[in-house]
């Protein structure tokens, strides 16, 4: 593992500025330089990247982090590789341990992720001593080095074979890691055997879970996943999106499969902008996550029952997260094909001439709701309002939103107006009260304006700042934790402060993060430390007297103290 104290030393180093210019030319802007974001299609810049603050912010999309997150993102490299990219550039060696690595380390488990780890290279070493296993790739037409790409392994025949990766075979952490499945009895036995694994990644590149497929068509089920664990959830996650993202990006658009093997059969084909779900439907988070890397999404589905049951699903999920620059298209293949059973068959070209004649969106929903409805009665057309306006009523893309609504009351007859108001629906363009909440920025904390002008000034926090206040709520011991790594590093820039408060909500980092980004970096930062500093100390004092106020009211009179009497007579209270 890479030293904590490294990465910080090592960000606090690098200009963030100079690792996104090489990559995205940059144009000065006031005090911070900007370009149009390489994360998502835009034709004005929204992009921005701050010298002072050393991070980078996507006012569009949203995309946002350091150096490091950017070379991830940009070159779709994993943490330790851009880590070691960034180390190359300023001329520092990165401290790590020498290891085989395709030999795990026999070790008790330290982690989670670790646990993760040390069977992901178990299961790709286990694949190269298997015969039937390496037989199987090579009769689906994958090459060595796509299954190297995607880092496939094979988890061999057998009840506990992991024991041999973990001689705490009864730990806890592989129970919770989905490793391991214990019965009835307390027997525990692995989760994956006689399977073909395909690890799933994180953002950062670090194996959160796998996904496992029989060797022997008999055997079921066909696909096995990881269960739900505290670094994986389904609905948020997408199967090979941390090796496409450059490719994606390339292609300006991503191909949204069903299985592990359509990814990497497609891959094998030069068709490597391809994702798939795991084991569930397309959640608006899986849209919103493919938003941020292109505007073109194109699902493909098989083209029978089954297929077109999980293309409805899919369309309705991602209602919510619509937007008019995204272009959402629905693939189906002929009956009896699958994308890797397809691509084989007709190769490259062909498959991609299916994806250009994709269906759009509003049409998919207008032939959905149609397509068994002759339109022919008065009974018919409330059929249609009737299924159509659940779906109107959730999309908030205005442009979209309005040809829909335009076509549907032309099939039913009746005016957009009138339609309208017989579905109660919002008025096109209007934003609606949760948005308008959205918009309406809540006045920021005192805390929070310590943390973030302290973040900016981390050489004016002293001894008696740490610990300001009590540990009482997730604020409170963040804006200590964030106090105490100013007090340690005063020279760091706020990236790389940020970067060492560890342990706290991430729903309070993000938000942290977010107001970071839009904070003004002509105000006066020292001018804010010392009035939040001030407001705060007058806050917990009043809080502190308040308390010991109705402490002393609850003894009798003749218990005071000498001192208790003395600050009731100052608070003027008799």
């Amino acid at each position: 593992m890479i030293p904590e104290q490294f990465i910080q030393e090592l960000l606090n180093r690098v200009d963030v500025v100079d690792v996104v210019d090489k990559s995205v030319p940059l144009k000065k802007a006031g005090a911070n330089f900007s370009a149009c974001c390489p994360f998502h299609n835009e034709k004005s810049p929204s992009f921005t990247v701050s010298p002072t603050k050393q991070f980078y912010h996507c006012f569009g999309c949203g995309a946002h982090g350091t150096a490091i997150s950017f070379l991830m993102e940009y070159n779709g490299l994993s943490f330790v590789e851009a880590i070691h990219d960034l180390a190359k550039q300023v001329g520092m060696i990165v401290p790590q341990e020498a290891r085989d690595v395709d030999r795990p380390p026999k070790q008790s488990v330290v982690g989670l992720q670790e646990a993760l780890q040390q069977a992901a290279l178990y299961y790709k070493a286990e694949l190269k001593k298997s015969e039937r296993a390496i037989a199987y790739l090579k009769s689906r037409g994958l090459s060595g080095l796509i299954a190297a790409k995607f880092q496939v392994g094979y988890a061999p025949a057998g009840w506990q074979n992991l024991q041999s990766v973990f001689p705490h075979y009864e730990h806890e952490v592989l129970n919770t890691a989905g490793l391991v499945v214990e019965n009835e009895q307390g027997k525990r036995y692995d989760r994956f055997r006689d399977r073909i694994m395909f690890p799933i990644h994180n953002r950062k590149g670090e194996v959160i879970g796998f996904g496992g497929r029989v060797i022997n068509p008999e055997d079921t089920p066909k696909y096995y996943n990881s269960p739900e664990t505290p670094v994986f959830q389904k609905g948020h996650e997408l199967y090979g999106l941390f090796v496409a993202r450059r490719a994606i990006r390339d292609a300006g658009r991503v191909l949204v499969v069903e299985g592990y093997m359509d990814v990497v059969a497609l891959a094998q084909y030069g068709i490597d902008y391809a994702v798939a779900a795991l084991g569930t439907a397309t959640t608006p988070f899986h849209i919103a996550k493919l938003m941020r890397q292109t505007d073109e999404v194109v699902f493909s589905f098989d083209g029978d029952q089954a297929g077109r049951s999980a293309a409805w699903r899919a369309a309705i999920n991602a209602l919510p997260a619509l937007t008019d620059k995204l272009k959402l298209r629905f693939m189906f293949l002929p009956t009896g094909h699958d994308p890797d059973s397809f691509v084989r068959e007709f190769g490259k070209v062909q498959f991609e001439m299916e994806i250009q004649s994709a269906m759009p969106l509003s049409q998919y929903i207008v032939q959905h709701l149609s397509e068994h409805n002759p339109l022919h009665s008065q009974e018919d057309r409330v059929k249609l309002l009737n299924e159509a306006e659940p779906i109107l009523k959730q999309i908030n893309a205005p442009r979209l939103s309005l040809m829909l609504r335009k076509k549907i009351a032309e099939l039913a007859q009746v005016t957009d107006t009138e339609m309208q108001g017989l579905l109660k629906l919002t008025k096109v363009g209007k934003p609606t009260a949760k948005a308008i909440q959205r918009q309406s920025r809540s006045p920021m904390s005192i805390k929070k304006r310590l943390m973030l002008s302290a973040l900016m000034r981390p050489d004016l926090v002293t001894k008696e700042d740490v610990a300001l206040v009590p540990n009482v709520t997730d604020e409170d011991r963040f804006l200590n934790k964030v106090l105490s790594v100013c007090l340690a590093n005063p020279s760091y820039k706020p990236a790389v402060l940020l970067h060492s408060v560890k342990g706290v909500d991430a729903g309070l980092m993000a938000d942290v993060e977010s107001e970071l980004h839009l904070l003004d970096e002509s105000l006066d930062f020292a001018l804010e430390f010392s009035g939040a500093r001030t407001q705060l100390l007058e806050t917990v004092q009043q809080m502190k007297e308040t308390q010991l106020l109705h402490q002393i009211k609850e003894k009798p009179i003749s218990a005071l103290t000498d001192e208790e009497r003395e600050m009731l007579k100052k608070l003027g209270v008799k």
